[in-house]
């Protein structure tokens, strides 16, 4: 019986160079099943390295990867969905006649491999061009066979380097739905984009790596917790520096809108009042900074 623990995909202290380029160190996460993982990072900073590892592509220098407790070997791999970043399709073949072969070649049948190939092109909205050649389609389409080639075969896994790329929003939307219903039917999802306000939108859990090491790793709110709490006080007779020196400002930056920078020994009322003394304040509103702030703040830092 396998252990509850040990479900889902583990990447545990990964390392990899290429001759004297660092690529990886000690890179480890996991992914529990029915959970989203956002895998961000700029280009170069290891996301794609890791990702191929996991998919046997290259081989690691040093670490494990396991799913649901037993390394990752063939007979897993065949059960992976990957959606690489770089186009993974033959541009010839036809679509419909391409996603069938892909699905036989993971087992499935003949008359279930048709159904999956109509299921997924209708549901991605291709379903029109499965007469084409891949190299006939727009970039955007590519993207869609890219994905029903990913899930054609109803995969334990899904991996899927820079999903997004080159989509319309309607496309971004339909992706999105495809990334949560799989999540929801307890597979284990892990995508990487740049496309930060998506990644905090549909996932679960974010890792942040940097050159070749995990910098960040929690849920969306605790990664942006991080960042601390932010004041923004439209106070317009208010004269610059007016904070400073209160309890729990740990700086401003005194503009049109004030920007107060605070900890948690602030006193929200106590900086109202004070904001209040130099005159009316039209507005008052405490946030935490998005990840796309977060996410400046971690690789800046590092």
């Amino acid at each position: 019986m396998t252990d509850p623990a040990a479900e889902g995909l583990a990447v545990l202290g990964l390392n990899k160079n290429f001759g004297d380029i660092v690529a990886l160190t000690d890179v480890s996460f996991t992914i529990r099943p029915g959970e989203v993982f956002g895998f961000v990072g700029s280009n170069g900073a290891g996301k794609s390295t890791t990702m191929r590892i996991i998919l046997g592509v290259i081989a690691a220098d040093g670490g494990e990867v396991s799913f649901n407790g037993r390394p990752v070997d063939a007979d897993i791999r065949r059960r992976v969905g990957y959606m690489p970043e770089e186009r993974g399709l033959y541009p010839k073949m036809r679509v419909g006649d391409q996603l069938v072969y892909l699905a036989r070649l993971h087992g499935l049948p003949e008359s279930q491999a048709r159904e999956r190939m109509t299921y997924w092109t209708e549901r991605l909205g291709i379903d029109d061009r499965v007469g084409d050649n891949v190299a006939d389609l727009s970039l955007g389409n590519q993207q869609r066979v890219q994905l029903a080639a990913a899930l054609v075969f109803d995969p334990d896994l899904l991996v899927l380097d820079e999903p997004f790329s080159g989509l319309d929003p309607v496309a971004v939307e339909v992706m999105s739905e495809v990334i949560r219903e799989k999540a929801d039917d307890n597979v284990p999802v892990v995508f990487s984009s740049h496309q930060l306000d998506l990644v905090q939108r549909l996932c679960d859990r974010v890792g942040i790596i940097n050159r070749g090491q995990m910098r960040a790793l929690g849920t969306v709110d605790e990664l942006r917790s991080r960042g601390g709490v932010r004041l923004r006080i439209d106070a317009p007779n208010a004269p610059a520096g007016w904070a400073d020196g209160l309890p729990g400002v740990v700086r401003g930056d005194y503009a049109a809108i004030t920007t107060l920078y605070v900890d948690d020994a602030y006193d929200d009322q106590h900086v109202l009042k004070a904001a209040l003394a130099t005159g009316p304040v039209h507005t008052f509103v405490a946030e935490t900074p998005d990840l796309t702030e977060m996410f400046r703040e971690v690789v800046s830092t590092a």
